[in-house]
């Protein structure tokens, strides 16, 4: 099993419904696109040049989600995976 795998079972597990796909840039780079998203409105998207690496900033971003308090609904964040990871808003 890969990691990018185990992250994904670990979310569902954590109640994330995930889709993902690839694509490529206006340069013909092959750039990943993840989603979690929940029933009570949740839904975090993100984008990284790596499968890998999306599914770690989804973990990354869930996890930070947890321990904000805060409405059941979050406007969807798209993050810039890579070195200088970030989410945007």
């Amino acid at each position: 099993m890969k990691y990018w795998e185990i992250i994904a079972r670990n979310l569902k597990k954590r109640g994330w419904r995930l889709d993902y796909v690839s694509a490529l840039d206006s340069q013909g780079r092959t750039i990943w696109i993840a989603d979690a998203h929940r029933d009570d409105g949740r839904r975090f998207i993100v984008h990284a040049d790596e499968k890998l690496t999306a599914f770690l900033e989804l973990e990354r971003v869930t996890r930070e989600n947890l321990m904000i308090s805060g409405p059941a609904i979050q406007p969807a964040a798209t993050c810039s995976a890579g070195a200088s990871a970030e989410v945007c808003g």
